[in-house]
């Protein structure tokens, strides 16, 4: 999931319990990404190919580096303080029930629930 400075969800994709967050990153940020814009994510998503797609979009990568890593990597600690909205969007969807214990058995139907909520942010 992907949202702006306000928490307003605009990127949403559903993976297997088992699949890793990182390979998404590059299909919810395409389309999203400006120029002089900073993208904030977690050390899960310190990948070189995530790094350069937010870097040709001339925009501004705030992730720290994951600790195995042996070019260590900077990023803005204060700019990376605002990163609780995507904790407070992901917490936003959870407040509903259907979201939070997962009712629908098929993905399709759990997908759409998601983006109807994610719509409902943006009202």
């Amino acid at each position: 999931m992907s949202c702006d400075a306000q928490g307003r969800i605009c990127a949403l994709a559903l993976t297997g319990g088992q699949a890793g967050d990182c390979p998404q990153a590059q299909g919810l940020l395409v389309g999203h990404l400006r120029a002089g814009q900073a993208v904030l994510a977690d050390r899960a998503y310190d990948a070189n190919y995530v790094r350069d797609q937010i870097g040709q979009a001339g925009a501004q990568a705030v992730i720290p580096g994951k600790k195995n890593r042996t070019v260590p990597v900077e990023h803005d600690a204060e700019i990376y303080k605002e990163r609780n909205q995507i904790e407070r969007a992901i917490n936003g969807l959870k407040r509903f029930r259907a979201i939070a214990t997962r009712f629908d058995k098929r993905a399709a139907n759990y997908f759409a629930i998601c983006c109807l909520i994610a719509a409902l942010t943006w009202l």
